[in-house]
């Protein structure tokens, strides 16, 4: 038999180690332990030094380290639509990102998803979740980028082409296509690349999927064992349709065919009702708050937010389109959960910084059942590790580095990012993308997919006037 190979251990030493564990500790004379893919321990440094003279040494010295960022909302193929959509009138999701969906080729939606995973590596995320369509084409690319992903592909049985045509017709074909790419995806996806890419099952939204459709979603996950994730009260077109076709809202409808469940995450909530928040925390639905996205397109993200955290919701934060910078979401996060309840209690302002992080770390690892693995630096979690450059005008002085990050982080201030134990940005150099080809290739794409797009739905003639295309 060949001699067992143990784990490669590696000693992070001289960082503040922002732990996000129970007691929220941020640590100093602290190391970290890593041994192959996952955290062995966290101790005085003084200790592990002597106890494992043999460890690979990473001098982390005027460095954070703190859990891999979780996304818990994005589409990384809408990266296609970054710089146009956030300024126009009329329906973004049935006027273009449904249209620009189809439009692309597998290549195509490759390219764009890569370069959303490349932004993420950029801004410290180590996990993404990506709810969306054609996803098996693309899935690869985003997994060769090293990046933690569960996949999902976003089902429908009411065709979202013919949405912004107002033809809100049932399609037991169309759904059903959606269902056979969604098993085949599971079934060659779910727990590959050393189990970093995992799948989840979704129902695109409310007004675009029927009873039947529901039923076979839950159906699906019970069989596979997933967690499940739906849009939600996204905009007044949806509430308009739901209303119309089933007689409530979209929460109640819902709820009335058995799919909210605390193994579901919904994204948004933009327009629930007081009563929709009280049956969505009683079912105990995570949201998924994408504040920046939002709020870029529309003004204030108008989600009841002090209501939804006085419910004890449980909120993870995610990008949603056209960005997957996670400090930003953190920031704007802040201010609006502020807005939605910012009432100085006890002399401090809620919700704190913590709460944000939490939003982004331990709570998004919860909403995809994932908490034991992931969402803080602990023994036995895996190595997914974001290291903050303290050295940075953005990050002093340091007087409470939590706050600091959540309030004055950006990509610019993150040095490496490891996921499993892997370094897929170190020192400030992506390993695992060649970047300038990617950025390249993206621009050509990019430009490839709007003429196409534009030329096979005349309805959307309004952007050809605004597409100024610089040469690059």
């Amino acid at each position: 038999m060949p001699a067992r190979t143990e784990p490669m251990e590696r000693l992070i030493t001289g960082a503040a180690i922002v732990t996000c564990d129970a007691e929220r500790r941020v640590l100093a004379g602290q190391a970290i332990l890593l041994r192959g893919a996952r955290i062995a321990a966290v101790a005085p440094a003084e200790v592990l030094e002597a106890a494992h003279p043999g460890a690979e040494r990473i001098d982390a010295r005027g460095l954070a380290v703190l859990p891999g960022l979780v996304n818990a909302h994005t589409h990384t193929v809408l990266t296609v639509l970054r710089g146009t959509v956030e300024d126009w009138d009329g329906d973004m999701i049935y006027g273009y990102m449904s249209p620009v969906s189809y439009t692309m080729s597998g290549e195509e939606r490759s390219v764009m998803a890569a370069l959303g995973c490349l932004e993420a590596i950029r801004s410290g995320t180590t996990t993404l979740v990506d709810p969306f369509r054609h996803v098996a084409s693309y899935a690869e690319a985003m997994a060769a980028t090293g990046l933690r992903l569960w996949l999902s592909e976003s089902c429908a049985d009411i065709d979202t082409r013919r949405i912004r045509h107002g033809d809100y017709r049932e399609d037991p074909a169309f759904g059903a296509q959606f269902l056979d790419r969604a098993e085949a995806m599971i079934e060659a996806l779910h727990g590959s690349h050393g189990d970093r890419v995992r799948c989840q099952v979704a129902a695109h939204a409310p007004d675009n999927c029927s009873p039947a459709m529901l039923r076979k979603l839950l159906d699906l996950a019970a069989r596979h064992g997933l967690t499940r994730t739906v849009h939600l009260s996204q905009s007044p077109g949806e509430v308009a349709a739901v209303k119309a076709a089933r007689g409530t809202t979209s929460a109640a409808y819902l709820d009335r065919e058995g799919f909210l469940g605390s193994d579901l995450t919904a994204a948004h909530w933009t327009f629930c009702t007081p009563e929709d928040i009280g049956l969505l925390a009683a079912r105990g639905v995570t949201m998924a708050h994408t504040p920046a996205s939002i709020s870029r397109r529309r003004g204030m993200h108008p989600a009841l937010l002090g209501l939804i955290r006085d419910a004890g919701v449980r909120v993870a934060i995610g990008t949603d389109n056209m960005t997957e910078d996670m400090f930003q979401a953190m920031s704007i996060g802040s201010i609006l959960h502020r807005t939605g309840r910012g009432r100085e209690r006890e002399g401090g302002v809620l919700p704190g910084p913590q709460t944000i992080l939490d939003a982004v770390t331990r709570d998004a690892a919860a909403s995809l059942g994932a908490a034991s693995d992931i969402g803080s630096i602990e023994a036995g979690k895996k190595a997914d590790l974001t290291f903050i450059d303290l050295n940075t005008p953005a990050m002093r002085p340091v007087v409470r580095l939590v706050s600091n990050i959540v309030h004055y982080g950006h990509p610019g201030t993150v040095r490496s990012v490891m996921v499993d134990g892997d370094f897929v940005l170190r020192d400030g150099r992506v390993l695992t993308v060649d970047e300038p080809a990617l950025l390249r290739e993206a621009q050509s794409v990019t430009r490839r997919v709007w003429e196409r797009m534009i030329a096979q739905n005349p309805d959307l003639a309004r952007p050809r006037e605004e597409l100024p295309w610089l040469d690059l």
